[in-house]
């Protein structure tokens, strides 16, 4: 053996003769039930990140651990084709390479060169991914537009159709000017921002609102119905003084009105915001949409018709103090404001017509499957999160005014659009050509293919939102295989995420699971920490806060980088630790793991006691203790615990005490050697490149990642 351990000779040739050998697939002879985990597929917009490495690490340590108990193991690797995120990042790159749009290349162009932009991004990925170890079955490897996967996500979507979960509708939307399109609930990232809260005079009251460009929308006051302030008024019609002329405004009772927000009173623009739009569907009350796809006022707005929607407010608040219609102002008011978590631009709530999932039936059942324990999630605090948010879901809007993802199999007869000005518009649709909307659009035919016919039918132009497709992944991962996989594999073990996306994507899984099977696809839920750096952001490379995983492992090693994400960390906890610190984490592991390699050099060449000693009872049993604590920290899903555990007991017993009392004739060879066996065992899950490397030095039999869990006598 060498001096030092050096990972770069040895990572890559190890990797590649795991893989060619088959280590990484199902064992054809393994007995018990199998252990599954389908990979939380990376976005296919660049390279990982640590938040991808993370859940790399916490998820090939648990298979590698349940592959040496000798369960049939398989880990289903994949990469999701990411919807908004992928378009919205590769029109970045066009337009900064090229100086191009989307509509310059046209659809079907576009599609094409983001596919090929995916597919290398994918490629780069996988390459990130074996560098870290991940011991998948790359055979099984599957991409969210894959034939075989879009044909089931649009099985599913026809079957919600016909079954009246899925429908087409005007509703209140979230809308991203600058996407051009909409957004779910849990797609929004909400910043906090101080802005001017206006009071402004309508007849007999003053009300406070952030947003006077909508009040061209407003169809009514609201007061709460315990408010005695404003008990008389409620049902009168008041007559209200407008930028616009003299309009006539009913008062209503709301028990939705924060009676502590400004006066108690508030302005409904059911238009354009979902409270209101809520109040707006118990009261009928009458729509007017002010604000249009672009984030520009509609006609509606009189002279300040085309204007954004900043210069509006801007203007409009000008021209009201004026007037003599504001009261006072309160220029650093503080609250929260959702914008898109793709481009960051401010969400503008908008009525639109979009397909939607009735989803409270879907959830009502996943709410269930939690509830009996079919699905456990791991740290259990998560759970009063999920209830939460599952039992205040709201239906959720599934297409998208994007050209990158499934377009929706919906067909429209061109006889159906029956004025000229409808063709036309159905015409720019067809070729897309400036976002235009899908409202013109009659008659929809769901189907996979194209009807026949002598009518001519054109395709929606929406596609499906990401996460309908992601959501349905472990059903139809397994299914797209043919091989038994489905039937073998399905429910799942585990599914590892981070807590980010336990609504966008894991409940989902959940409710779509049950609907498509009749059962959860997964039995854990295991739900990973964030890294944060010191001043709590989240870290990434685009921040400039996070470690670089590629120059990480070119310089440390991926044995250092997995021990460093998972070593002493709690399930679910955020880390929070600043670049520097993680940087010197990561060299502590590389130091640990050429701790490893010294150890096995001395145990290899310089082991000085071949007679059994007066220590050897007492080292067996504590090395059976080990064994027991680091097995039982598996089982139990407390990898921080275990990892900490190895590395805590090899270095400061093993090494620091063991060696030396070799050394002196207290514990004999044969104890030394076999505790090293037993110590290579229990360190492989987090560091399988070193303990391999070890293992291939010491010419022990096989390779370790298919040597059995060890397990010794009580």
């Amino acid at each position: 053996m060498d001096k030092n351990y050096d990972h770069k000779k040895y990572e890559k040739d190890i990797y590649k003769k795991w893989e060619e050998s088959g280590a990484f697939k199902p064992l054809g002879s393994a007995r018990g039930k199998p252990f599954t985990i389908i990979m939380p597929p990376p976005n296919a917009n660049g390279e990982l990140h640590l938040g991808h490495a993370t859940f790399i690490a916490v998820s090939d340590a648990l298979i590698r651990y349940h592959r040496m108990k000798g369960e049939p193991t398989l880990w289903l690797p994949g990469i999701d084709h990411a919807g908004i995120l992928t378009q919205v990042t590769f029109e970045k790159k066009l337009l900064k390479e090229e100086n191009k749009s989307r509509h310059a290349l046209g659809r079907e162009e576009f599609f094409r060169r983001c596919y090929d932009f995916a597919i290398s991004n994918k490629s780069a990925m996988e390459n990130q991914m074996r560098a870290l170890g991940s011991s998948c079955d790359w055979s099984r490897e599957k991409f969210t537009l894959d034939p075989q996967i879009s044909k089931m996500v649009f099985e599913t979507f026809i079957k919600m159709h016909n079954e009246g979960l899925i429908y087409r509708g005007y509703r209140i939307v979230n809308w991203c000017p600058r996407c051009r399109s909409t957004l779910a609930d849990v797609e929004l990232e909400w910043q906090e921002k101080t802005d001017p809260l206006y009071y402004i005079k309508y007849g007999p009251f003053v009300l406070a609102t952030v947003r006077p460009e909508t009040k061209f929308g407003d169809t009514a006051l609201a007061v709460h119905p315990k408010d005695k302030r404003y008990t008389k008024y409620v049902g009168q019609e008041i007559d209200v003084e407008g930028l616009l002329g003299k309009l006539k405004l009913k008062v209503i009772a709301d028990e939705a009105v924060d009676m502590n927000f400004g006066t108690g009173v508030i302005k409904v623009t059911p238009g354009h915001d979902p409270l209101d739009w809520e109040i707006g569907q118990r009261h009928k009350l009458e729509i007017k949409s002010v604000i249009d796809f672009d984030g520009k006022l509609t006609s509606i707005a009189g002279p300040y018709a085309g204007m954004k929607v900043a210069e509006a407010r801007k203007k409009v608040a000008e021209d009201l103090q004026n007037k003599g219609l504001i009261e006072k102002i309160d220029e650093k008011y503080v609250h929260q404001v959702a914008t898109c978590e793709r481009c960051n631009s401010t969400i503008e709530p908008l009525m639109s017509r979009q397909w939607f999932i009735s989803i409270k039936p879907l959830a009502q059942k996943a709410i269930e499957a939690v509830e009996s324990g079919e699905v456990k999630i791991v740290p259990e605090k998560f759970e009063k999160m999920y209830f939460n948010w599952m039992h205040n879901i709201r239906d959720w809007p599934i297409s998208r005014q994007i050209w990158w993802g499934h377009q929706l199999p919906v067909w429209y007869s061109r006889k159906s659009q029956v004025t000229g000005e409808q063709i036309t518009e159905f015409e720019k649709l067809v070729k897309n050509d400036s976002g235009a909307r899908t409202d013109v659009l009659e008659s929809p035919i769901v189907s996979i293919d194209k009807p026949t016919g002598d009518d001519e039918y054109i395709q929606d132009p929406d596609t499906f939102d990401t996460w309908f497709s992601s959501g349905q992944w472990p059903f139809t991962t397994l299914r797209a295989n043919q091989s038994g996989d489905f039937e073998k594999f399905y429910p799942t073990t585990v599914m590892n995420t981070a807590y980010e996306i336990l609504f966008l994507w894991v409940a989902r899984m959940i409710m779509f699971g049950i609907y498509l099977t009749g059962k959860a696809p997964f039995k854990i839920a295991l739900i990973n920490g964030m890294l944060r750096d010191d001043k709590g952001l989240k870290m990434s490379k685009s921040k400039g806060n996070g470690v670089n995983p590629n120059e990480a492992i070119d310089q440390h090693g991926a044995d250092a980088i997995r021990m460093a994400l998972l070593s002493g960390r709690d399930n679910g906890n955020d880390l929070a630790i600043s670049r520097n610190q993680m940087e010197q984490r990561i060299r502590g592991y590389r130091n640990f793991a050429n701790k490893i390699w010294h150890a096995s050099r001395y145990v290899s060449t310089s082991a000085s006691n071949p007679k059994s000693s007066s220590k050897d009872k007492e080292f067996a049993e504590k090395l059976n203790k080990i064994v027991q604590h680091v097995t039982s920290s598996f089982e139990k899903y407390d990898l921080g615990i275990a990892a900490e555990k190895v590395y805590t007991e090899f270095w400061h017993w093993y090494c620091d005490v063991c060696i030396e009392e070799n050394k002196k004739g207290e514990l004999s060879n044969e104890s030394l050697k076999n505790g090293l066996m037993v110590f290579l065992k229990l360190i492989h899950p987090f560091m399988p490149f070193v303990t391999e490397a070890v293992w291939q030095e010491l010419e022990l039999p096989g390779q370790l990642i298919l040597q059995p869990w060890p397990v010794l006598p009580r």
